[in-house]
């Protein structure tokens, strides 16, 4: 077949497997330039090359995570250069952070193709500002205006509206995203009401704010980096003139991560395009998280609308994670809704099998961080650098009990995208009021009504923002008060564990805390959230606190702030390239009753459970089918407990069929036995504890003492597969033998 007109001859394709191709995500440092522009080719895969050979007309790129996007349209772009169909100065490639630009710009000049301007689309619109507002306004561009906080606070004084440090910056954030989705500040409460955002403020108020920050801007010839991006696209929409120098200098344009594009952004680069054609876009709408600083994946959903004869390439060889992390990954994705879960992408792994991920119920939070942190340092003690782990949270403020756990387990950590618990502004402050009310003593009248150390706590922090509920939404309010939360959890745990502790232990507890975190950084596990380990990998990746209520966030109310929640889940499990850790919690500190349940997201993914409506997902992977369709069953009155009568409706007592702190008749040494034997049989067979028996059907063994399969198989828990597999050994051990002999006696039947 002929190649397009104006487009070198096709090189031949060679015989291509997966041997024969660089891993998309690991290169060396200093490659050796190619010698031709076919050799540009060389160890693309196929899906990989088609992109680098679509060098006329628009292109839509799906890229999975872990596919080699940039690899992609770094070769295509150099491919271009090399063969001549691309002059490197015509070519535009525009992404989103700077990091990323300066990759961009080093893999290019490494495929001989320097040259080619690669910038984020606040550099590139500030660069033509620059260069054209003398011609276009006249006189020096307006100074630009780094940080808008100080105005936003003077706007706010102006108009008479009292803004907290935290409320500051998120009615600072409401403003920007006010800009980069084009509303005006009139517009701005009709936008929200139609929207169903979450204003941190009373919608007038952001209005008359902004209104005047606008104002103030004007009165003092500043510009923000919004602005930028505004005028950049005011001048080129009235100035026809300049709009045909900028298309004429820039006839190729490539943007990487589309689906974050915000209907600003989108506009600019329309204005770039004029009535050509000349695009290629790189993204994966399962990968949108985003959208509350304004960014939409309608622009990469609507592409091919848009754009009937766009070229469309899906990659989805999966070079950076194992099969078993792959496979969960597009489990997750399998059961999500929505449009952005139509055009979903069904990963495959190029890379040797890994371990399973590993799930892991935990009684609490601390008891969670402390098994993440003996699991990292086992980790590391394997081999593994502290540089190549990572821990995601949903929320900084659960860093806190990781930063200690680390600290304590003696492995050094670094946090990403957050200042360190004990430094945040929130937590200086609350720890000076405590330390004043410390030395004020009984003459603080604040500690008046406050009977106990968490009340005394409770006390002085809600001065400082405090409240028994969290507040409405997220934003910065949120995490002050998650951060002040954790000190008031924490003194909660602090009288637990000490009775009669005072504020002043407290204080030199909290002192004593903050020392003990200061462990090198180089080199460290990193503490992150999850969105600010969008686009960063490691290879072995904890997931913690996967809680309802965090995972998804209990902000989350419509159907697509949830799908947002699913795809966030998603980034962090496709960080992971070789082992992958999925934990949570039953309740939130020691001896709290265990009324947490894991994420709906685990549902059909964590071993024994079931999700409803899963597309697509198949088997392994630590993916468990729920048991197929049993006989019904005749109707059964409700339980009741066997010491006091009560109805029960905790799954919990409904297994020990009695209530919590109703007596217990249970066999302490026979469940420790229980315990110890289950502990080996877990390591056996590499799944976690709980997988064998739950703590709760360990102790309703315990209290019943089963002397036959039948009784063991009467109680909750113990179904007929695990009485098959585990039902000898439990016997035995109930019979007075020892661990030992029911292990033997359970691993000889199975």
């Amino acid at each position: 077949m002929r190649p397009p007109c104006g487009q070198p001859p096709r090189p031949p394709l060679p015989t291509w497997q997966h041997g024969g191709v660089t891993a998309a995500t690991h290169s060396s440092l200093f490659p050796q330039v190619p010698d031709s522009a076919d050799a540009v080719l060389d160890g693309l895969d196929p899906e990989q090359r088609e992109v680098a050979m679509a060098l006329h007309g628009p292109v839509c790129v799906l890229a999975g995570a872990g596919t080699g996007k940039t690899r992609a349209i770094t070769h295509r772009i150099a491919y271009g250069v090399r063969a001549g169909i691309l002059q490197p100065a015509s070519v535009l490639a525009v992404t989103f952070t700077n990091r990323a630009a300066g990759e961009m710009r080093g893999r290019l000049r490494q495929l001989g193709a320097g040259g080619v301007q690669a910038r984020t689309f606040h550099s590139a619109a500030l660069r033509q500002l620059q260069y054209f507002w003398p011609k276009a306004v006249g006189g020096d561009l307006p100074r630009l205006l780094e940080r808008k906080v100080q105005l936003v606070a003077e706007a706010a004084a102006r108009c008479r509206i009292r803004l907290d440090r935290n409320e500051l910056r998120d009615v600072t954030s409401e403003i920007e995203w006010s800009k980069v989705t084009q509303t005006v500040p009139a517009d701005y409460p009709a936008v929200v009401a139609k929207t169903q955002r979450d204003a941190p403020r009373d919608p007038a108020e952001i209005s008359q704010i902004y209104a005047m920050y606008e104002q103030l801007k004007r009165d003092r010839s500043l510009i923000d980096f919004e602005d930028v991006l505004l005028l950049t696209v005011a001048i080129l929409q009235d100035r026809h003139d300049i709009a045909d120098h900028v298309r004429r200098q820039y006839q190729h344009f490539v943007v990487d991560e589309y689906q974050d594009v915000s209907p600003l952004q989108q506009r600019l680069l329309d204005l770039w395009l004029g009535d050509r054609d000349t695009l290629c876009v790189v993204g994966d709408a399962s990968q949108t998280i985003y959208s509350f600083t304004g960014a939409t994946p309608d622009h990469l959903l609507n592409f091919r609308t848009r754009h009937p004869n766009a070229t469309v390439v899906k990659l989805v060889r999966d070079y950076r994670s194992t099969p078993q992390v792959v496979h969960l990954a597009n489990g997750l994705l399998g059961q999500a809704r929505g449009r952005a879960a139509e055009h979903r992408l069904e990963l495959v792994s190029q890379r040797e099998p890994g371990p399973e991920p590993v799930y892991t119920e935990y009684a609490d939070e601390p008891a969670e961080a402390e098994g993440t942190a003996r699991r990292i340092r086992d980790l590391i003690a394997a081999g593994v650098p502290a540089g190549e782990i990572a821990v995601l949270y949903r929320v900084n403020s659960q860093s806190e009990v990781y930063e200690q756990a680390l600290a304590d387990a003696g492995v050094p950590y670094q946090l990403r995208g957050a200042e360190r618990f004990f430094e945040r502004a929130e937590v200086r402050e609350a720890g000076i009021a405590l330390r004043g009310a410390a030395r004020a003593g009984g003459n603080d009248s604040l500690l008046d009504d406050a009977e106990g150390l968490p009340a005394e706590v409770r006390a002085v922090l809600s001065t400082k923002g405090w409240t028994t509920e969290p507040p409405a939404g997220s934003g910065a309010v949120r995490d002050r008060w998650e951060s002040l939360a954790a000190l008031v959890r924490l003194a909660e745990d602090f009288e637990q564990a000490k009775p009669g502790a005072t504020l002043s232990d407290l204080v030199a507890e909290l002192d004593e805390r903050a020392a003990a975190q200061h462990a090198p950084t180089v080199q460290g596990v990193t503490l992150a959230s999850l969105h600010s380990a969008k686009g960063l990998e490691w290879d072995a990746v904890f997931l913690v606190g996967l809680n309802e209520g965090m995972m998804p966030i209990t902000y989350a109310k419509t159907d697509e702030q949830i799908e947002e929640e699913r795809r966030l889940l998603y980034v962090g499990v496709t960080r992971a390239r070789f082992h992958l850790s999925l934990s949570w919690s039953l309740s939130r500190s020691p001896g709290g009753r265990a009324g947490r349940r894991p994420s709906r997201f685990l549902n059909g993914l964590r071993p024994g459970s079931v999700a409803l409506g899963m597309r697509g997902a198949a088997g392994g992977g630590g993916i468990e089918r729920g048991p197929g369709p049993v006989a019904k069953r005749g109707r059964r009155g409700p339980a009741r407990c066997r010491v006091c009568g009560k109805t029960l409706t905790d799954a919990g007592e409904m297994k020990l069929m009695r209530c919590d702190d109703c007596p217990s008749d249970m066999d302490e040494a026979l469940y420790e036995r229980l315990r110890d034997w289950r502990a080996v049989r877990a390591k056996e067979i590499g799944q976690p504890a709980y997988c064998v028996f739950t703590d709760k059907t360990l102790m309703a063994i315990a209290e019943a003492v089963p002397g036959s399969a039948g009784e063991l198989a009467g109680i909750s828990g113990v179904g007929a597969r695990k009485l098959d597999r585990f039902g000898t050994a439990v016997l035995a051990i109930c019979a007075g033998e020892t661990a030992e002999e029911g292990l033997e006696d359970a691993v000889d039947e199975v």
